[in-house]
């Protein structure tokens, strides 16, 4: 069955603005190699207090695989319960388990090493682009996806969109506080993921929205 007009319009939208994206990591990627960097993280550490560090050790926690799998089991239990949502449990598998597979190939690629001074943190592994802040976008942005449709309200839709966002930026932002990333670390993550969250709904929406019109609002 080919998809209508308007799923169309949607999904080339969608995979336009993932190429964007994926461009624009490029375009980051090649800065970072030429040593680029937002000296912030000095700027940064003015502001370190105990009570911003707890709340960076809280955020960075929550974006930590322990949490990021739970969270995961909990939404396919969910999806599964409900009745003809095998569809949703691909598209946030491949979401989540593709972006993992993409950062783990794109800091073999860059292998850069992470910033040495004033770490609130130990970590090992390389920097580029930020894992945390990979799976951050990927979660949050694949959930708010997929309640989208669910909350028909704009007020509500907002406040998703909100909790999303915040989510994503806080756990990005706590990787720099904490001073285990440069702030180019976590902006490459983020456009990475978009331009993968983006291939894998319009991929979805080609293969599944199409049988279930009603989805499309």
């Amino acid at each position: 069955m080919q998809p209508s007009p308007y799923i169309s319009t949607r999904i080339a939208a969608l995979w336009t603005i993932s190429l964007c994206s994926a461009l624009l990591f490029v375009l980051l990627s090649s800065w970072v190699i030429a040593g680029g960097e937002l000296q912030i993280n000095p700027w940064l550490q003015e502001f370190q207090a105990p009570m911003w560090t707890l709340g960076a050790r809280l955020l960075t926690f929550i974006g930590s695989k322990g949490p990021i799998i739970v969270i995961a089991l909990w939404v396919v239990w969910y999806l599964y319960a409900a009745a003809g949502r095998n569809g949703e449990i691909k598209l946030f598998l491949l979401v989540l388990l593709g972006s993992e597979a993409w950062n783990v190939v794109l800091k073999l690629l860059f292998h850069r090493v992470r910033p040495d001074v004033n770490r609130l943190i130990e970590i090992t592994g390389y920097s580029y682009p930020s894992g945390h802040s990979m799976a951050a976008f990927s979660l949050y942005g694949v959930l708010c996806y997929l309640l989208w449709s669910r909350w028909s309200g704009w007020k509500g839709r907002l406040v998703l969109l909100a909790a999303s966002s915040l989510m994503i930026l806080g756990i990005g932002m706590s990787r720099v506080y904490l001073g285990v990333h440069y702030p180019s670390d976590v902006a490459g993550a983020y456009a990475a993921s978009l331009s993968w969250l983006l291939f894998c709904i319009g991929f979805y929406e080609y293969k599944w929205l199409e049988r279930s019109p009603a989805k499309a609002s």
